[in-house]
């Protein structure tokens, strides 16, 4: 049975209210307009039964680990607003929780975010996108990557992505594969810039392969 896409499988406290922390979302927005203009975030009526796909999250700051993400479904809007974004407050990958404000529900990956930001407070910036020219090449392009048989937004996602910081393969590259999760594709990096890069530079090997 396929999986849908969107749920959120985590459980939620969600409270329904402005942001008011100060944070500037320029560099995130920017960022974020580039990648759904290159089709990696977005909403297509041919893919996944027509629901938004693809989410971005930043660091509140260097000594935090709430950060800001794209809210649940926000993938057909070119250009978010801040309401688009929610904080998250606290979050406990191990134990499936996350609290969150903002006007909308976060992202439903929200929860993979959660467990990168928790392997080094170092990285600062997590794109989630869906490219199938990446996911169908990981072998091919030898990538970091979490097995097909680990469903996203769950305990289990969480857990794996602990494992594969633990097993040094992504401190060749800072992007990985959800093979679980159909063509689902994870960058991140010390700033968002770091995060956009590896996933650009990755999709045009990824377009190589499949020119050649």
């Amino acid at each position: 049975m396929k999986e849908q896409e969107g749920v959120i499988k985590y459980q939620l406290e969600h409270t329904e209210k402005p942001i008011v922390e100060k944070i500037s979302l320029s560099e995130i927005n920017a960022w974020r307009t580039i990648i759904f203009r290159l089709g990696l975030i977005g909403q297509d009526p041919e893919r996944y039964d027509n629901l938004g796909f693809g989410n971005i999250s930043q660091r509140l700051d260097s000594q935090s680990s709430q950060f800001i993400i794209s809210s649940s479904q926000t993938g057909h809007i070119e250009h978010l607003s801040p309401e688009h974004y929610c904080l998250v407050v606290k979050a406990d990958p191990r134990k499936n929780q996350i609290q969150s404000c903002g006007l909308y529900k976060p992202s439903s990956e929200s929860l993979t975010h959660a467990s990168i930001y928790a392997q080094d407070g170092n990285i600062q910036a997590v794109i989630h996108v869906h490219s199938p020219e990446i996911w169908n090449n990981t072998a091919a392009l030898n990538l970091p990557h979490i097995s097909a048989d680990i469903p996203y937004g769950t305990v289990e996602m969480a857990i794996a992505v602990e494992q594969l910081f633990q097993s040094g393969d992504l401190q060749r590259t800072s992007l990985f594969t959800m093979l679980g999760h159909e063509d689902g594709v994870v960058s991140f990096g010390i700033n968002m810039q770091e995060a956009a890069w590896e996933l650009i530079k990755c999709l045009s090997l990824a377009i190589g392969i499949l020119q050649h």
